[in-house]
């Protein structure tokens, strides 16, 4: 459940401290009320107005010091109360906001609209999708009624594959690959998600008609479509448009399901050459029929400017494929380049009239925050948008919103965030992604005689004067050279090489087999070329080259090259050949030309230790986290839990971390870190410009070379963690930064920082707090760690550490995140308990004190309302955050986190309470026979206990009444000037005034069809 408050660590050492346990008669129950404040629900959200920044004072280790005491909240003024946006709402709350977005990571961004003629809630609601890579859930859906506020309602899937490169088994990641670039699209009543995976088997298409709880049925596709735009035609044909520096399309069948015709390059960046606007990139079309023309929306990035936003349009969406004479149909126009902002959406909102107009959703590259996205309105001539003002949208630059909302909805919406605190209470609403049916494929029978034993032949090159089994591809030549060895008696020269894959290779057909790792090895010499080049080891079994082992080997030297691979399920041993080539390119690299000698070539498999999925991995395991929580790659669902201990996420060590993961998406190859390895690491995004992470850890449960914590990460990362060594807990920093070696000691890597150490002693449980600051300077992440024995007194860990920035070699192509996190080094089963996860946007570098001022007026406001105005599960709900935040504000607070929780979980409700306030009326509705024809008659009494205006409202005209008094009664009789009626609804529509503010209500009663006379 998300709170913004949550005590029970309070609450537990207060109880094991003397000077404390006076607190704990007013901290006793505080959990339990919040719970129930919030529960119903499942999603409450509470922030603070940007500008509005609370902060920390830095607390010394003294008792007391800092500590807030409570005067009498009832002395505030409640008309101080005004309702906060949340830490990811830029909305100002007068009317404004600012771009970009939501201040978190948010990438490729597909935004539609379900309007309000085809969805239940009478008005229009948006869903908006982004690309996620290898976390867990995935896609998430995200919800808004306005454009600037949004929350995630759903995910697409909950894992993308059960197979090892989307579980982090076995040595493979899907870091930087996975889930790319969605596209969300609403047709006939369903609602379809295309999506492409760079590494796990090409594109998907998901569909739902129930797109916040349904369960998602999933396609593939069978092939990569880069970037994949989903489009229906106007006759509803569906396509997918993809592709980078040309734009392609295929069309699918009529149930979606397979495609049946491709259509390859419609237009490409060659088409335009010349024009400034275009060059670089050239992708992440999505594609839309506005007013006769077809749009693409096309990011580019040319040569010395910065991203950009290219629109292409068209009479004819196949372009090419349906002109006379094959021309090109797309006319080409640059529409936005100002501040990077570039890829995304177009959006259509409700114009006057009507009619559409069409804004922009596109992101910017905000590091390392991530990639945000800002919502830019439009101004069209001629067929063509220019976005933002004349063209220009400033970073934080200010813009109306084109959807207003009731007063009561707006406050309500900016309440609603990407990021929650949480309680780890488990009831978070059930989602069905969450039960995906996944089929455990069989263990692979294993032949033993092929392990442990040599399988190339002839891999010294010593059997006479022939050098068969090997053969030559590609136009090279191979053949024993005796004058250099590496050792033995011969080496085998590889010449007249002209390709990249010019070499040897000597066939392995069924003796390599699935699930076994192989330790593969070359001893490799050249004499003249480049100063180095790079060789690769490969196994190529007809779906491209795989790369088992590589290595940079020096001019004039033998030089070893070594690595492990492990055979995936999908390969074709029944065909499979043995090579050693040097990487490909682009033109072909002067590598492709060098000739090389090898020698003592070996392939043998290893003992098998090959882990399996299980159905315990992948099966739920009763606990739900909230939606803002996402996992590092598909989670081991039998080693986290949050039914184990009651208020508590545990992560238990379920595999020792080896060391030998890596990044299979870069070409050199590089290792994880023991951190990137480590599996059940649970996160959520970060958010700007400053961002503050609370939590505390149980730690009784480790075992000797565990280590856990809390991080702030990427593939840069730093972390606050407690490692146990023989025995003894210590708790330090560990910082990694950039530049990113190949080779890693990860041991070394992960060491505490000097000066960051802190031994715990028989302590079992500690607080940790991240302060995040990205602002000082913007484009770097600076994090400040905090550690204490009792969650009151804190102190500092060292100075900050970083800076953190982009990864350019984008093996984590997204914002960093912060995570809680268990891992062994040693031995697996141990085990670190969570209690809470708490967020504030206050740093205690900013050395402000502990303000209580917002809950003060919180709760004044709270105690002016009447809860006969408002339904009885949301009044009880309020009624308990009421009682918790006054609770609180009679103890004392260590930090401000502690102050702001309370505050938020009740201004959350009060901002509910106001859109769900309702004046109480009684309707009827009936229908009346006069002279042969038919009357609607409809009466309405105010049950209310002040004035109201009421207005009946039917088909056949309407009445209005102006300060009707309470218990009194309007009535008006409607002719429909008709012999007959067809059961229908009337309206009601009531306007008054509910402790000190305007509210109007709705009403409808519904009137059978009837006939008069005959």
């Amino acid at each position: 459940m998300r709170l913004e408050f949550s005590l029970p660590g309070l609450i537990r050492s207060c109880a094991h401290s003397p000077s404390s346990r006076s607190m704990l008669t007013s901290l006793n129950g505080i959990l339990q009320l919040v719970v129930h404040a919030v529960g119903r629900r499942g999603s409450a959200r509470r922030s603070r107005r940007p500008g509005s920044l609370r902060t920390l004072t830095t607390i010394v280790v003294l008792g007391g010091a800092g500590f807030v005491n409570a005067p009498a909240a009832a002395a505030h003024d409640a008309e101080e109360w005004s309702s906060r946006s949340s830490y990811t709402s830029t909305d100002t709350g007068a009317g404004t906001y600012s771009v970009p977005l939501l201040n978190a990571d948010v990438p490729d961004i597909s935004v539609e609209r379900v309007p309000a003629a085809e969805n239940d809630e009478g008005r229009d609601v948006y869903y908006m999708i982004s690309t996620t890579m290898h976390l867990s859930p995935g896609a998430p859906i995200m919800r808004s009624y306005d454009l600037v506020n949004w929350e995630i309602v759903n995910y697409v899937f909950d894992r993308a594959s059960i197979g090892d490169a989307f579980s982090l088994r076995n040595g493979q990641n899907s870091y930087g690959q996975g889930q790319w670039a969605s596209s969300l699209r609403f047709h006939d009543g369903m609602f379809y998600v295309a999506f492409n995976t760079n590494n796990l088997g090409g594109a998907y298409l998901y569909r739902t008609d129930d797109i916040e709880n349904g369960a998602w049925q999933r396609t593939a596709l069978g092939r990569g479509l880069h970037d994949p735009s989903l489009f229906f035609d106007i006759d509803g044909t569906p396509y997918i448009f993809y592709g980078s520096g040309g734009t392609s399309a295929v069309r699918l069948n009529s149930d979606l399901t397979a495609i049946e015709q491709d259509y390859p390059n419609i237009f490409t960046a060659s088409n335009y050459a010349g024009q400034p606007f275009i060059g670089g990139l050239f992708e992440g079309a999505q594609v839309y029929h506005i007013d006769g023309w077809y749009y693409a929306v096309i990011i580019t990035w040319p040569s010395g400017q910065g991203r950009q936003v290219v629109m292409f349009r068209s009479r004819d969406l196949l372009g090419r494929y349906s002109s006379a004479g094959g021309a090109n149909t797309y006319e080409a126009r640059g529409v936005l380049n100002s501040n990077g902002f570039a890829q995304g959406s177009l959006v259509p909102v409700a114009g006057e009239g009507g009619g559409t107009d069409w804004h922009g959703m596109f992101f910017r590259d905000t590091f390392p925050i991530g990639r945000i996205p800002a919502f830019i309105p439009a101004t069209w001539q001629d067929g063509w948008p220019t976005f933002g003002t004349n063209g220009v949208v400033p970073v934080n630059g200010v813009f109306e919103k084109p959807i207003r909302l009731s007063p009561q909805e707006e406050v309500f919406e900016r309440q609603k965030s990407i990021v929650v605190s949480d309680d780890f209470a488990n009831d978070a609403p059930y989602k069905a992604f969450r039960d995906e049916a996944w089929t455990i494929p069989d263990q692979p029978d294993v032949d033993e005689s092929l392990i442990g034993v040599e399988l190339l032949s002839n891999s010294g090159f010593e059997s006479g004067t022939d050098v068969a089994p090997w053969a030559a591809q590609f136009g090279a030549t191979v053949s024993l050279d005796r004058a250099d060895p590496a050792s033995g008696a011969a080496a085998l020269r590889v010449s007249n090489r002209t390709l990249n894959g010019s070499g040897p290779n000597q066939t392995l057909s069924g003796k390599l087999q699935h699930g076994v790792t192989y330790a593969v090895s070359a001893k490799i010499r050249y004499a003249s070329g480049p100063d180095t080049v790079r060789f690769n080891l490969t196994a190529d079994w007809g779906s491209g080259v795989q790369v088992m082992a590589f290595g940079t080997v020096p001019a004039g030297q033998w030089t070893t090259v070594t690595g492990r691979y492990t055979v995936p399920a999908t390969a074709n041993l029944a065909s499979v050949k043995f090579a050693v080539e040097t990487p490909w390119a682009n033109p072909q690299p002067p590598s492709s030309s060098v000739e090389y000698l090898i020698d003592d070539v070996s392939i043998v498999g290893q003992p098998v230790t090959t882990e399996h999925p299980t159905e315990g991995e992948i099966a739920p395991n009763g606990s739900r986290l909230d939606l803002a929580w996402e996992w590092n790659h598909a989670p081991d669902n039998r080693y986290w839990s949050l039914t184990d201990r009651d208020g508590w996420l545990r992560l238990t060590a379920g595999k020792v971390v080896t060391g030998e993961y890596i990044y299979t998406k870069l070409s050199n190859r590089a290792e994880l870190a023991w951190f990137e390895e480590a599996r059940n690491t649970l996160s959520q995004r970060t958010f700007g410009p400053r961002q503050s992470v609370e939590t505390r850890m149980d730690i009784s449960g480790m075992k000797n070379g565990d280590v856990a914590g809390l991080a702030a990460y990427n593939r840069g990362f730093s972390y606050v963690a407690v490692k146990r060594v023989g025995g003894v807990n210590t708790l330090g920093v560990v910082n990694r930064g950039q530049p990113f070696a190949v080779d890693l000691d990860q041991a070394t890597l992960e060491n505490f920082v000097p000066g960051t150490t802190v031994p715990l002693g028989d302590a079992t449980e500690v607080h940790l707090k991240a302060d995040l600051d990205f602002a000082s300077p913007v484009g770097q992440l600076w994090t400040t760690f905090h550690y204490s024995l009792d969650g009151l007194s804190w102190s500092q860990l060292g100075g900050r550490v970083g800076p953190q920035t982009l990864d350019g070699s984008l093996a984590h192509f997204m914002g960093h995140r912060v995570g809680l996190f268990n891992y062994a080094t040693q031995e697996t089963g141990g085990r670190v308990d969570f209690d809470h996860y708490l967020l504030s946007d206050t740093l205690t570098a900013q050395g402000r004190p502990l303000d209580t001022s917002d809950l003060d007026a919180a709760i004044a406001y709270a105690g002016t309302l009447d809860g006969r105005h408002y339904p009885a599960d949301a009044w009880a709900a309020a009624q308990s955050a009421l009682a918790a935040a006054k609770s609180a504000r009679a103890g004392r607070f260590g930090t401000q986190n502690q102050i702001d929780a309370p505050e938020r979980a009740l201004s959350y409700e009060l901002a509910r309470l106001g859109v769900l306030a309702a004046l109480p009326v009684t309707v009827t509705a009936l229908v009346r026979c006069l002279g042969g024809r038919a009357y609607v008659a409809v009466q309405a009494r105010n049950d209310h206990d002040a004035p109201v205006g009421i207005s009946l409202e039917t088909p056949y005209g309407e009445r209005s009444f102006a300060a009707v008094a309470p218990g009194g009664n309007v009535y008006q009789s409607f002719n429909t000037r008709a012999a007959s009626v067809v059961a229908g609804v009337a309206t009601v529509r009531v306007t008054g005034v509910i402790d000190g503010r305007d509210v109007t209500t709705v009403h409808t009663a519904p009137h059978p069809a009837t006939t008069c006379g005959g």
